[in-house]
């Protein structure tokens, strides 16, 4: 049996700290503003927004905020 290479570009990264669903709506956000005509950080090798958007997240270039997870801290540091 082939096995299969995982290309890194397309592949969902494994973050403890973070759901996949989470990495999905962040991508698709990004996506969506590419789409729109806001520039990529990335230099644009691939034109394709979905792709630009999944590398930015990956390589932690997309600030956001998990707001589930800033109230559980300030509830616990009450």
């Amino acid at each position: 049996m082939a096995e299969h290479n995982r290309n890194t570009m397309y592949c969902i990264p494994d973050d403890q700290d973070a759901s996949t669903y989470r990495f999905i709506i962040v991508a698709a956000k990004r996506a969506r503003q590419l789409q729109n005509g806001q520039r990529s950080v990335l230099p644009a090798t691939n034109k394709k927004p979905t792709v630009l958007a999944m590398e930015e997240v990956r390589r932690g270039l997309v600030p956001y905020s998990d707001p589930v997870a800033e109230q559980a801290a300030a509830e616990a540091s009450e």
